[in-house]
């Protein structure tokens, strides 16, 4: 079998499937289609490569498939490696295959599955891992936090006001953005039923309530902990892939003290203030509901 316009060819001669031409991604459509033809390869004992005139990556994938056929079909073969069933190829020939060849690679060894038992052990000692290297970190934090009261050597200079202005005033906007609608939210949808049975003034019960006990502190750690709490971790784990946490070791600076200490300083101090801000914030958004819709005078409300 041939292909004129091409110029390769297909064919089973002395038990054994000759190739002729090029083999590339251009021709080997035609060239499966051709080894469809033969037939049977419970015969064939080996491919033959010496009029084999140039062969790319994808060329030896399909000898190497096709020889691989050859290996499954005849039962004789079935301990023959894949290269010992391909022959007469050129130096050339010969290097390509070496280089592509997907069966010179090592087997990737198969991952064992973990038992039941061994999950449950296994998961054991990471959950305690993972608690003692909490507990290190915080009596870590908690003491350099105590000591550097008094010392304020290793601390740097400016440090809490920086921190501060991070985590609290650039807090502000989307915590005064989220309180104003939460308790607008709670008086609105509050406002409907007390109104059916005359209880507009509990209005201001309700949102000082829900407001000072619940959504006030809640909201405010939430934002606190995706804002503030995501830049702190990401910064801490870039100083420590560019190895900035190495180099202060380095200068005999303690990381935790230089560090995590200003930050927990500035949390320690903006909590409280922004909690605070958002319950006044989150009221202020009920009295705008009290007023126009429940027709709550703002003493009213206030007393």
């Amino acid at each position: 079998m041939k292909d004129k316009q091409n110029s390769f060819t297909i064919k089973v001669k002395d038990n054994k499937i000759y190739l002729t031409g090029r083999i590339d991604k251009e021709t080997i459509p035609a060239i499966w289609e051709m080894a469809g033809e033969v037939g049977s390869f419970r015969e064939i004992e080996g491919i033959n490569l010496s009029e084999v005139s140039a062969v790319d990556s994808a060329g030896v994938l399909f000898i190497e498939d096709l020889a691989d056929r050859v290996r499954r079909e005849n039962t004789r073969l079935s301990g023959s490696e894949i290269a010992d069933l391909i022959s007469d190829y050129s130096q050339d020939i010969g290097y390509t295959l070496e280089i592509f060849s997907q069966k010179s690679l090592p087997e990737i060894p198969a991952i064992e599955k973990t038992g039941y038992f061994e999950y449950i052990g296994n998961t054991f000692f990471t959950v305690k891992e993972a608690v003692y290297e909490y507990l290190i970190l915080s009596a870590d934090v908690f003491y350099w936090a105590f000591t550097g009261l008094w010392k304020r050597k290793g601390a740097r200079k400016g440090s809490l006001i920086h921190q501060s202005i991070l985590i609290g005033v650039d807090s502000l906007p989307i915590i005064l953005t989220l309180s104003f609608i939460i308790g607008l939210i709670i008086a609105l949808q509050s406002a409907a039923q007390l109104r059916l049975f005359g209880a507009n003034i509990f209005i201001a019960d309700l949102i000082a309530l829900s407001m000072v006990r619940e959504m006030g502190p809640m909201m405010t750690a939430i934002i606190i902990a995706g804002r503030s709490g995501s830049s702190i971790a990401s910064e801490i784990a870039t100083m420590q892939v560019t190895e900035e946490i190495d180099a202060l070791k380095m200068m005999a600076i303690n990381p935790i003290r230089y560090v995590v200490v200003p930050k927990f300083y500035a949390m320690t101090i903006c909590m409280p203030l922004l909690v605070t801000i958002s319950m006044l914030v989150g009221i202020f958004g009920g009295i705008i509901v009290a007023v126009t819709y429940l027709n709550l005078s703002i003493a009213a409300f206030y007393t």
